[in-house]
C-alpha cells in the first residue's frame, strides 16, 4: 500500500492507492540502480583537463537522468558543438571502462521485478546497449520484456523514448505506468500520456518532481507489488 505523500510544503496530500497496471516503464539510474559514484566519477574524469578543479559531486548529480550535452554546455558554455561531441565521445569510453564498480541495486529493486506482473521495458536516456549490458551485469535482464534506450533521438524530457518502448512491448498509453526518480522522467511521462509514478529515493529533487503532479509517489519499488 502506498502512504500519504508528504508535499516539499511539509503539507500532506491525499494519493490514490497504487493499482496494477498491464505494461510498466522503467527508468534506469536512480530508480534500479545507484549508479551516481560511477557516472560523476566519469564525469569529473572526462572534465580532468577542461575545469580549474573538479566539480562537486552534488553539482553532477543533479544532472544525471539528462543528456550529457546538458551539463558539459552549463560547465563549457563557451566550448563548440565538435568540443562537446568529443567530450561525449570521451565519456562513453571512460565510463563502461570503470566496470560500474560503484553501482548497486536499490534495496528490493530486483524483488519487485522478480515478482512484479505486466509487461516491462526500459526507458533511459543511456544507449540501448550499454543499457542491456548493465541490466544482465545486475540480474535485471530476465525480467524485462524490452529494453529502450536512446539512440539517436531526442532525450528526457522528450517522451520518444517511452512512445518507442510503449509500441515495442505492443501496450497502450493509458495502461502504461512509467516509474522514475527525476523530473525529465516525470515530464516525459506526462508527455507521452502515461501514468507516472515517481520515487522518493533517487536523484531528483522532491519539489521538482512534484511540479508534474504524480499519479502516484512510492519509497520503494516493491510497493508496485502489492498494488491491487
Amino acid at each position: 500500500m502506498v502512504a500519504d505523500a508528504v508535499c516539499p510544503d511539509s503539507r500532506k496530500e491525499s494519493v490514490p492507492l497504487l493499482r496494477s497496471f498491464p505494461v510498466y516503464l522503467f527508468d534506469l539510474d536512480g530508480t534500479l540502480l545507484d549508479s551516481a559514484v560511477d557516472i560523476c566519477g566519469a564525469i569529473q574524469q572526462t572534465l580532468s583537463g577542461h575545469v580549474a578543479e573538479p566539480l562537486a559531486f552534488d553539482y553532477l548529480k543533479s544532472f544525471i537522468g539528462f543528456h550529457l550535452n546538458d551539463c558539459f554546455i552549463e560547465v563549457l558554455p563557451h566550448y563548440t558543438p565538435e568540443q562537446l561531441h568529443d567530450l561525449v565521445q570521451t565519456y562513453r569510453v571512460i565510463y563502461p571502462a570503470r566496470g560500474h564498480a560503484a553501482t548497486k541495486c536499490y534495496p528490493g529493486a530486483l524483488e519487485a521485478l522478480r515478482s512484479l506482473g505486466g509487461r516491462k521495458g526500459t526507458a533511459t536516456t543511456k544507449g540501448t546497449p550499454t543499457t542491456r549490458a548493465i541490466l544482465e551485469q545486475f540480474g535485471f535482464l530476465p525480467y524485462f520484456d524490452h529494453v529502450q534506450g536512446t539512440d539517436g533521438f531526442p532525450c528526457k524530457p522528450a517522451p520518444d523514448v517511452l512512445l518507442r518502448s510503449l509500441q515495442a512491448l505492443g501496450g497502450k498509453r493509458e495502461d502504461c505506468l512509467f516509474v522514475g526518480d527525476s523530473s525529465a522522467d516525470m515530464e516525459a511521462g506526462r508527455r507521452a500520456g502515461v501514468q507516472i509514478c515517481a520515487v522518493t529515493y533517487g536523484y531528483g529533487k522532491r519539489e521538482d518532481l512534484a511540479k508534474w503532479n504524480p499519479d502516484y509517489w512510492i519509497s520503494d519499488l516493491r510497493e508496485l507489488c502489492g498494488a491491487d
